[in-house]
This record gives structure tokens, C-alpha cells and sequence, in this order.
């Protein structure tokens, strides 16, 4: 792993001073205080990058500080692409992951609150609760959060497999985001089953803006949403979504699989800016945050 951006005096040390650059590797260093690379010591050949800790990824992905008084929410989106376009193959997004996408993964959910993720999303990917990470306990306990951060399902009908795990067995109850004209059959069902259900929309379906203010006063301020791509393009149409962290993977999948959001597109084209960029066998691994 390796930080291309910012660009700071520990990512500039990894280009050698002297002798050719081997493609894809940088010099050997220490860890530097930002998680990057630290100044190798003169003379230094380029060898293999070296493997992050988690303690590093977890600072490298950071929730902003939250501002004196109530806190702000703060929705980030964690999502993989191919180089054509694609955010799946064959309705999935494993084929086109890597191991270093998953850590990456695991670090995020180890730092979040609740886990947004639409019902579809659920189905597909075979969701399972957040499991606990020991690596991030004493980090999760010191900031005031549970075990696991709870998964939240975003759903207007609630056809829901209930005697999943996702609901028999999580460490915190999960979620259900649904609208309050939902059939109340379903929403029993699910109360039965164990889940928490939140209204957050008027009619059927789930009003985003609405979606994070109530999950906010649940005491969620960091949030994190998986998908898939047509939960992302709501998120995006209603000008809730704070960041994007978006995995680059060098693959072509070609077909006709969907984006890494759908939906009605905007008027004007939202702005984000690159916060962070990281690079690992060829994956881009990069932070984009509203501008």
C-alpha cells in the first residue's frame, strides 16, 4: 500500500534518490505519522510496498471531529467499480474486489455507527450482522459506540427473509428504514423478529434526508452506506451524501451491469473533491468529499 495523494514530505520520500523506479513498488520505510511512508534511510534500493496496519487504515479513513454541540452527521458511501463503468458482474461485487478492497471494507464498518443498505443489496450480497473486529474494540468503547455497528435496511415493501441471521442472531438489533404507509403486517413481522423499525418517509418509500435525521437521533452521526446503485442515487439526488470512498479496480467486466448509482440523474453535476488516494496492486483506493 502506498499514499498518492495529499502528497506530504513521507509520500514524496518513497520515490528513491537515486537509480531507476521499479514499477509499482516504492522504497522501504517506517510507518509515518499519517500512515504513510516515512523517509527511508539514504541510499535506500526501491523494494515491495509493505501491508497497512489496520490501526493505519482506520486513521487514513477517519470520521471528521465533530463540531462542539449536537453533532453532525456525517453519510460516507463505500463502493468498487470496474475500469468500463461496472459496480458488479454477475450481481455481484466480489469478482471485481480485492483482499486489500475488503480490509479496507472491514476498517470502514469498524468505524461506523449503522451501516446503511438497501433491501436488494441485501438480497443479493447474502448480507450477514457486522461482526465484532477486536482489533477496533477498545477504539469502538472509547468513542461511546456498540460492539458492531447496527445494519440498516432501507426498504418500502419489507419482503424481507426474516429467519435470516441478519435478524436472528445480530449483536444490535437491525434496522428497518421505511415509509409510514408500509403494510403494518410487515412491519409486525419484522418487530417480531427483532428488528428496530424506523419510519423516515410519508408514503411507501424511504425520504433520504429524513432516513439520516432519524438515524441520527438514534445517536448515528457516522454513517456508512454500501448500496447498491439505486439507494446511492437517491442518496446523491437528495444532496445527503457527505463522501464517497470508491475502489478502482483494474478489471473490464464489458455486459451491461449497473453503475455504482442509478436513478434520475441531477440537474447540475455535484462536486467532490479528492481527499485521499491510496494504491495497492493496481487498485486506486481513493476519498472524494463534498466540496
Amino acid at each position: 500500500m502506498r499514499r498518492l495523494f495529499p502528497v506530504t514530505e513521507e509520500t514524496a520520500a518513497q520515490a528513491p534518490a537515486g537509480g531507476a523506479r521499479t514499477p509499482g513498488r516504492g522504497p522501504e520505510g517506517e510507518v509515518g505519522p499519517a500512515g504513510g511512508v516515512a523517509r527511508p534511510p539514504v541510499g535506500a534500493a526501491a523494494v515491495v510496498d509493505r501491508e497497512w496496519s489496520l490501526a493505519e487504515l482506520a486513521a487514513a479513513y477517519a470520521y471528521p471531529e465533530p463540531a462542539p454541540g449536537a453533532p453532525r452527521p456525517w453519510l460516507r458511501a463505500n463502493m468498487v467499480s470496474s475500469l468500463d463503468g461496472a459496480a458488479q458482474h454477475e450481481g455481484r461485487s466480489q469478482p471485481i474486489s480485492s483482499a486489500t478492497d475488503m480490509r479496507i471494507f472491514g476498517t470502514l464498518r469498524a468505524l461506523a455507527d449503522v451501516v446503511v443498505v438497501g433491501a436488494e443489496t441485501v438480497r443479493q450480497e447474502g448480507y450477514r450482522p457486522a461482526r465484532v473486529r477486536d482489533e477496533f474494540a477498545g477504539a469502538r468503547a472509547a468513542a461511546g459506540q456498540t460492539p458492531v455497528p447496527a445494519i440498516a435496511i432501507v426498504t418500502a415493501s419489507l419482503e424481507l427473509d426474516f429467519t435470516l441471521p441478519l435478524f436472528t442472531s445480530p449483536l444490535v438489533p437491525t434496522l428497518i428504514l421505511t415509509g409510514a404507509a408500509a403494510s403494518p403486517d410487515r412491519i409486525a413481522a419484522a418487530e417480531r423478529a427483532g428488528a428496530q423499525v424506523v419510519i423516515a418517509g410519508e408514503g411507501m418509500g424511504v425520504e433520504p434526508a429524513r432516513a439520516v435525521q432519524a438515524l441520527a437521533g438514534l445517536g448515528h452521526t457516522r454513517l456508512l452506506t454500501e448500496g447498491g446503485p439505486r439507494l446511492l442515487g437517491q442518496l446523491i439526488a437528495a444532496e445527503v451524501l457527505d463522501e464517497l470512498c470508491l475502489t478502482l479496480s483494474p478489471t473490464l467486466t464489458a455486459g451491461n451491469a449497473q453503475r455504482i448509482s442509478g436513478g434520475p440523474s441531477v440537474a447540475v453535476p455535484h462536486r467532490f473533491a479528492l481527499a485521499s488516494l491510496l494504491e495497492q496492486d493496481g487498485f486506486l483506493f481513493g476519498r472524494y468529499c463534498r466540496s
